[in-house]
């Protein structure tokens, strides 16, 4: 069955237009209430970024799932992840997260996570959409919901994170940038730095509405990248705008991305032998991962892009380490979801324990070069299936003659083609991944 408005990422798109107005979220609450509740009522939590549209649907949502009959704890800007383990710890029929990731202010959107803090199964989500078509209808007056905001939820989630990692370890010593892209993590993430023991330099911590991941964050690491070098710090962390992504600096200024990030973490846990089977990544995941793995003997899988199709492959395989690229990594034997200071924490223990720096923890793992080119559509449509797109991947890849990859794919959150080629010689990658991208430009404006 298709679907309306749920994308990969629950519902997501430019604040004013269809879907993402009030009038559709109030409805949403509503719709959602209804599946989520039954007739028993219950409560679901909200948590959001610090978009200044945020108060607005935040509002929205509140009514709609009041005239459903279920009560509403409000947290106010809270990590995507946080929203996640306080819908646990509440007891929560379910939590929504009011953001749109690392997109710019001027989008929006809704996030969905279930009772024990997953993301939706898809039949709840259709569920949803089908209510949607149906016409609103309120509750009596007796059987309205409650709202209230919950106190101290800052300091639940600084503790659970706190909790994912060894108790002695200690960052006392180390100095550590942290770029909060002025988002919804920019009050905790630093807190649990300082609280075990770092000299914290905090970037992108102060929020207005509108500066969201501008300039900043895990999608512009180049503010970090030139802080941690003006401060000499030993490293640099990147958060997105909702919190559940991370990328990280070296003490020279070079980039971690996900790939290296989950390497660490995944060497880690062999080391300790609590790697739990294998490990899952996407089909952007760079080539040198895979052959790290191979090398180390550790069992990896590719999924769709998306942190939903890497959670649906680490439960299929039994698995607990799973991410991509972007940041989104996702550690089961700690949270429920991708968690961008859980992670980072990850990566921290294992300098801590070994006593290496960040760089050397990346020996053994050696990337290839990959470009990645965006092509804006108009509209969405198949612009894969088209055959000059079809014939210029074949041409590519008989260039690549084996060496390389050639990757297409539509975004799932933006009306986006993501072209993407990786291979041994860097030169003729990116040659062909532009050439490529032309073909598509032209299809499209055809």
């Amino acid at each position: 069955m298709a679907r309306k408005y749920f994308g990969t990422d629950g519902i997501r798109g430019k604040v004013g237009t269809f879907p993402i107005t009030p009038d559709f979220m109030l409805k949403l609450g509503w719709a959602a209430g209804k599946v989520l509740a039954g007739c028993n009522g219950g409560k679901v939590i909200i948590g959001k970024d610090t978009r200044i549209s945020g108060y607005m649907f935040e509002s929205a949502l509140e009514a709609g799932l009041s005239s459903a009959g279920l009560d509403i704890y409000l947290l106010g800007p809270m990590p995507t992840p946080a929203v996640a383990y306080l819908t646990r710890t509440l007891h929560a029929k379910a939590g929504i997260v009011i953001s749109a990731s690392h997109n710019p202010y001027y989008d929006n959107g809704i996030k969905f996570f279930s009772a024990d803090g997953t993301k939706l199964p898809d039949d709840v989500e259709m569920a949803i959409e089908a209510e949607l078509d149906k016409e609103m209808v309120c509750n009596d007056s007796a059987k309205l919901g409650k709202a209230m905001r919950v106190k101290d939820t800052e300091g639940r989630y600084i503790e659970f994170c706190k909790s994912t990692i060894p108790y002695a370890t200690n960052l006392t010593g180390l100095k550590i940038v942290i770029d909060c892209a002025n988002g919804a993590g920019y009050w905790v993430g630093p807190s649990v730095l300082r609280e075990l023991g770092a000299e914290v330099i905090a970037i992108g911590n102060r929020p207005d509405g509108l500066n969201i991941n501008d300039g900043c964050g895990s999608t512009k690491p180049a503010l970090l990248q030139e802080t941690v070098l003006a401060e000499k710090a030993d490293l640099g962390i990147a958060l997105d705008g909702d919190g559940d992504r991370v990328l990280m600096v070296d003490s020279e200024g070079n980039l971690v991305d996900g790939d290296e990030l989950l390497y660490i973490i995944a060497m880690d846990r062999k080391a300790a032998g609590s790697l739990n089977g294998g490990v899952v990544g996407t089909l952007m995941t760079n080539l040198g991962f895979e052959h790290a793995m191979q090398r180390a003997d550790v069992p990896f899988k590719r999924a769709a892009v998306g942190d939903r199709y890497v959670m649906e492959a680490l439960l299929k395989e039994n698995w607990s380490l799973g991410g991509e690229n972007s940041g989104h990594i996702i550690c089961l034997d700690r949270t429920t979801t991708g968690d961008g200071m859980v992670s980072a924490l990850q990566v921290l223990s294992a300098m801590v324990s070994s006593g290496k720096s960040l760089r050397d923890l990346l020996n053994g793992m050696s990337k290839y070069p990959q470009t990645l080119v965006n092509v804006r559509l108009v509209e969405r449509m198949d612009v894969c299936g088209q055959t000059p797109v079809k014939k210029a991947v074949e041409d590519a890849e008989a260039m690549l003659n084996g060496s390389g990859r050639v990757l297409l794919r539509p975004s799932g959150t933006e009306p986006l083609i993501r072209v993407m080629v990786e291979g041994q010689d860097e030169g003729l990658v990116k040659s062909v991944a532009n050439g490529i991208a032309d073909v598509v430009r032209e299809v499209v404006s055809s």
